[in-house]
């Protein structure tokens, strides 16, 4: 049990006074580039999804014929 209190308190320190914690409008700055990105990849991954699935129904239609 002592290992692991041990393990917390280093923990603690070395977050409190050994990491560099970026400012709070550069964390915000990231937050929204990164919802930016993710809403773009999405989209982008929603119009090839969309197009592929129209070629292979087109594909389906055409050999069913």
């Amino acid at each position: 049990m002592a290992g692991i209190v041990n393990y917390i308190s280093e923990s603690y320190n070395e977050l409190k006074n050994h990491v560099t914690w970026t400012s709070w409008s550069e964390a915000q700055r990231l937050t929204v580039l990164v919802a930016v990105f993710s809403i773009i990849f999405s989209l982008a991954i929603w119009g090839v999804d969309t197009l592929f699935s129209g070629v292979i129904e087109q594909y389906f239609e055409w050999v069913k014929s």
